[in-house]
């Protein structure tokens, strides 16, 4: 008798999150370019209504779980990360890393109705601590 045991779905890990999808098209032909299958999670969406880009939180870059350390040695190497008004690099406070990125709770009610009443804040890569300018 023959086992018909279904194939285990393959797991995502999300990269990034970039507001339009024009946004994420480099990074994305860059990783294809290096053999890593990219999904780009409510493009479609987006692509349709890109007012609600906030809402959603934008387009998320995703690959399969077993590419995801290749994907982020390639993506660190393209990341804008964040910037204060004078273009220099946010600092951490905590581990005085420059590799922030801005970032939305999104929690309560209104700030998910109206995410762009939320105020910014920065999520440091390396240590995870989040912080307010």
């Amino acid at each position: 008798m023959q086992s018909t045991k279904k194939p285990t779905p393959e797991k995502f890990y999300t990269l990034g999150a970039f507001e339009f999808p024009a946004d994420v098209q480099v990074i994305k032909g860059r990783l294809e370019a290096e053999g890593i299958y990219v999904f780009l999670r409510d493009e479609n969406f987006l692509n349709t209504d890109p007012l609600v880009s906030q809402a959603i939180g934008g387009v998320k870059l995703q690959v399969y779980t077993r590419d995801k350390d290749k994907a982020i040695e390639i993506y660190d190497e393209y990341r804008r990360y964040a910037q204060d008004d004078e273009g220099n690099p946010i600092v951490c406070p905590n581990c005085k890393a420059e590799r922030s990125e801005v970032h939305y709770l999104r929690k309560g009610f209104l700030n998910k109705l109206f995410p762009f009443f939320e105020k910014k804040k920065y999520k440091c890569l390396s240590c995870g601590m989040i912080t307010q300018p």
